[in-house]
């Protein structure tokens, strides 16, 4: 297999709503700074790719305007995802596998301050039985949770020390929503929004865009800062009606790993940035990846203190990859999900170069 290392990443800060800038006037900074980490122009990028979602934005093909934020020129090879970018970067990481690129630039945006997100992501449901009874993205996570608590795993409790956790890593994400020092008791005083979750037990409602660039090790940028390399990936899916799948589990994500350790030949990991949008999926996700307390779990603060929706996934990417470029951590396992109540899961393993 060909090496692949992500050389640079940015991130526009996240905003609960961006009332001035649109899509595009919101990308092109982001992308600037990317490329300038990476000590890359356009002219060096073979690909581009994105992840976005029309729903969102309320039009069909709506992804189609924020290429304007590439330049019209030099033109390049583009594709689209419509779910995270962290699937816009593993369709780039194919490409490069395939020897048809070298290097790919992945960009996600999403302006949820527009619309109602939790109405919009049912359209992610069974389009014949569970779509038409609007069953909106929280209560389906409240479902998730009650499923949990079934099963005496965890309690309510465990699910404040989740977000008290987030919280506070998050003071040192300059780029974070919502951070600060919180207390269990208090969280636990709040009332349900969709029992047995609380509003702080849900991501934020987020406006932003992220961009992370890769390329082939033989492809590497003259750059001062070390590559992270993306040693194993793969990613798996399970079944879309709710009612046939064991919701407080995530065979998929185990599976996913499994088949990222047979590439990576690595056991091992010094941190873990997991997409879990409510605070009982992250428990969820840590016994499905076999995490133990050694294992530093959002060290960013996660998509609890920021939640950009289309690209979050592709965060856990970036932000492992600045952790991975301090000394004092050498793995990393990042993790992207797509879907009602973690159906669909990717999970990578990167090392420092």
């Amino acid at each position: 297999m060909r090496e692949v290392a992500i050389v640079a990443y940015a991130q526009s800060p996240q905003v609960r709503q961006e009332k001035i800038l649109n899509e595009v006037e919101m990308l092109m900074p982001v992308i600037e700074a990317a490329l300038t980490e990476a000590a890359m122009t356009m002219n060096d990028i073979d690909f581009v790719c994105s992840g976005s979602c029309d729903y969102i934005a309320g039009g069909a093909f709506s992804f189609v305007g924020a290429v304007d934020a590439l330049g019209a020129t030099p033109s390049k090879m583009e594709s689209h995802v419509e779910m995270d970018a962290a699937w816009a970067l593993y369709e780039s990481w194919l490409k490069i596998q395939a020897g048809e690129i070298s290097s790919a630039l992945i960009y996600g945006f999403g302006k949820s301050s527009v619309g109602d997100l939790p109405d919009v992501m049912s359209q992610q449901c069974d389009p014949y039985y569970l779509a038409p009874l609007w069953p909106d993205s929280i209560s389906m996570a409240g479902l998730q949770a009650s499923a949990l608590l079934a099963t005496g795993r965890y309690t309510e409790r465990d699910f404040a020390e989740v977000v008290v956790d987030s919280r506070r890593k998050a003071k040192a994400n300059p780029a974070a929503q919502l951070s600060g020092d919180r207390e269990v008791e208090a969280l636990l005083t709040a009332p349900y929004i969709a029992s047995p979750l609380r509003r702080h037990d849900c991501c934020p409602i987020t406006d932003g865009v992220s961009v992370l660039i890769i390329t082939d090790k033989s492809a590497l940028p003259k750059t001062t800062k070390k590559p992270v390399y993306i040693r194993g990936i793969d990613h798996r899916m399970e079944a879309h009606q709710l009612g046939i799948r064991t919701l407080s589990e995530s065979g998929s994500t185990t599976q996913a790993l499994a088949q990222a350790k047979l590439q990576a030949g690595i056991e091992q990991f010094d941190i873990a940035e997991l997409y879990a949008p409510f605070s009982p999926q992250t428990l969820i996700l840590k016994d499905a990846l076999g995490l133990d307390d050694q294992v530093d779990i959002n060290p960013s603060g996660g998509p609890l203190a920021g939640h950009i929706m289309m690209s979050a996934g592709l965060d856990r990417f970036g932000m492992s990859f600045r952790a991975l470029q301090k000394d004092e951590v050498t793995t990393a396992l990042a993790h992207a999900t797509s879907g009602p109540c973690l159906q669909h899961n990717m999970v990578a393993i990167l090392e420092a170069g």
